[in-house]
């Protein structure tokens, strides 16, 4: 039937297998995932998501019979050497200053691209984040993606999805990762095969989130992990980010939900928990949306149940001069954000439309040092 179906006969058909006795189409274990609509159902199916009304899932340490990655130290040169593997010297530069990431706009399967993006972010973003991309599902593995970004100079904080690859794999790619000497691993469930560019792609969700992130943990990455607070259940997503840490994650990205203030909430909600289970603190990386042209702005919308701040895109693409005003925006917002406990960092979040890549990695260089330059003015 693969074979002779198109892609939209495709996807009927396996939402049809969904909807015969529903249940997470992701198989997972420590939902919900944050694809939740914002009336609570699946993002792939007209019912109601079945975690947004049960209990959250404790982390009980399980792994589900998985050996667990390999902790990665040293690696085998050339010539039989072996080299102590860094893992990772973003870890120093938190501990002693806030950080900028970029959503590394590349195009896919580019190694030109990778590298004139890369080149162009070095020296003023600290990592770029490469994860996944609904508009072009088939990329390079993540180690090689990872090996690109380094080689031209960016840090590379490197996405793994739970959708494309079992957990043998995934082990795979996180001692690949680590030979690699990544800045991080960030560790997601991953949109469905239904969304995106490839309903024809059969999904694997042999783990979530959670179990990567103790996986990526034992081989010794930092870890870090994403969390919607505006998406159902609202009430309960502070809970279900305390069980991706106790997993093994030490970072969390706080996806787009409306600005510095409900930021500040999430994160007193998250302190709460951890508080009264003895753990220690997250650090988070909040969100920052950039937008520099209509087409970046068209990206953007896709973004699941994507919040902002009221009124920014309007000012943006009302303005003059979009470019500037987008990068005058993102750095403002950048600002709040910094400012706020906890926060370690932001990650400027979005992307360009096609033909249009080393002009958005221009766009996150610049936000990146305006947001330093108005650091250094402010300390």
């Amino acid at each position: 039937m693969r074979h002779t179906l198109g892609a939209g006969k495709e996807r009927l058909a396996m939402k049809a297998l969904i909807d015969v006795e529903f249940s997470c189409p992701k198989l997972m274990e420590f939902g919900p995932c944050g694809g939740v609509e914002f009336d609570g159902s699946c993002e792939v199916s007209e019912h109601r998501c079945v975690f947004v009304d049960a209990a959250t899932v404790h982390w009980r340490g399980d792994l589900g019979g998985s050996a667990g990655a390999p902790h990665v130290d040293t690696v085998a040169r050339a010539g039989g050497d072996e080299v102590v593997v860094e893992l990772s010297a973003l870890r120093t530069t938190m501990a002693a200053r806030q950080i900028v990431v970029g959503d590394f706009p590349a195009r896919a399967l580019d190694v030109a691209s990778a590298e004139e993006c890369a080149g162009i972010m070095a020296g003023s973003v600290d990592a770029g984040l490469s994860g996944d991309s609904g508009a072009h599902r088939v990329q390079f593995s993540p180690t090689y993606r990872a090996q690109l970004i380094e080689g031209a100079g960016l840090a590379a904080f490197i996405g793994i999805n739970c959708r494309d690859r079992n957990r043998v794999a995934i082990e795979g790619e996180l001692a690949g990762l680590a030979a690699v000497g990544v800045a991080g691993v960030h560790c997601v469930t991953g949109d469905h095969t239904l969304t995106g560019s490839r309903p024809d792609a059969r999904p694997v969700f042999d783990l979530d989130s959670t179990r990567v992130a103790a996986l990526a943990a034992a081989a010794g990455h930092l870890v870090s992990v994403g969390e919607a607070p505006a998406t159902p259940p609202t009430a309960r997503r502070a809970a279900r980010l305390v069980e991706k840490q106790k997993a093994g994650a030490s970072v969390a990205f706080v996806n787009h939900s409306g600005g510095a203030r409900p930021v500040e909430r999430f994160i007193a909600e998250v302190r709460e928990l951890e508080s009264a289970e003895g753990l220690g603190e997250l650090g988070f990386i909040a969100c920052v949306p950039l937008v520099v042209d209509r087409g970046s702005a068209e990206l953007l919308a896709t973004f699941t149940t994507l919040v902002l701040p009221e009124g920014y895109l309007e000012r943006i693409l009302g303005a003059r001069d979009v470019y500037a005003e987008g990068v005058a925006a993102a750095i403002e917002l950048s600002d709040e954000l910094l400012a706020l406990d906890g926060v370690v960092g932001v990650n400027l979040s979005g992307g360009p439309e096609d033909g249009r890549e080393a002009h958005f990695a221009e766009a996150l260089a610049r936000v990146a040092r305006g947001v330093a330059r108005r650091a250094l003015t402010t300390t």
